[in-house]
């Protein structure tokens, strides 16, 4: 039985290939140019595939990632990719607060950045917020106050968020804290986008990444 988190399988997954990448390299005892390092993890994406190399938990990242590759070349930057998921996963590693607390100290910081920030409102319909261009976040009333308890997150909560995407992830990830991909189709705040956070950080699916 196959207890493994996706969170471990992903980072697993990025060590391996940014490994065998190198040790690829040595044994070449060449500079690969970007080009031929994405063609060496396309076809190690596709053989880890066929293999089944590792846990199914990555088997649609896997697919997605090969077919960037296949279509974009030296553009799907897979050895980015790899290295900015080793980044953050090992950093939440290290670092795992208790998810209360990171996402308290979260919102104090966006407050101290001129944030809109709302955790006292209901959400239970489409809503519009009339920020006039500030960054905000909104969280629904009754998930901040029952989904966190000792300092820590029981149940996931959604964050509704107008801002840079790459300012958000940097803030989140200096608390601790891994965010889901934004989804603009689940928002209840018009303009804004919906992310999730998770207990413990068990992302479902791969989080969103830092450029």
């Amino acid at each position: 039985m196959n207890s493994q988190t996706y969170n471990q399988v992903v980072l697993e997954l990025a060590i391996a290939g940014l490994a065998d990448l190198t040790a690829s390299a040595q044994t070449k005892k060449a500079q690969r140019t970007p080009a031929q390092e994405s063609h060496f993890l396309c076809n190690w994406m596709v053989e880890s595939l066929k293999e089944k190399r590792f846990s199914k938990l990555v088997a649609d990242d896997l697919t997605a990632w090969i077919r960037l590759a296949r279509s974009q070349g030296a553009g799907a930057e897979l050895k980015h990719l790899l290295e900015r998921i080793v980044y953050q996963y090992q950093a939440i590693e290290k670092t795992e607060p208790a998810l209360g607390i990171g996402l308290n100290a979260m919102i104090e910081e966006l407050k101290q950045a001129q944030w809109l920030v709302f955790t006292d409102t209901d959400i239970t319909a489409k809503l519009k917020l009339d920020g006039d261009g500030q960054s905000s976040l909104v969280i629904d009333a009754k998930e901040f106050n029952q989904h966190i308890k000792d300092d820590q997150l029981i149940k996931p909560i959604n964050l509704y968020v107008r801002a840079d995407e790459q300012q958000l992830t940097r803030i989140a990830l200096s608390h601790g804290l891994l965010l889901s991909q934004s989804n603009k189709k689940t928002s209840l705040i018009k303009h804004h986008k919906t992310y999730r956070i998770y207990p413990h950080n068990q992302q479902p699916a791969l989080c969103q990444l830092l450029a």
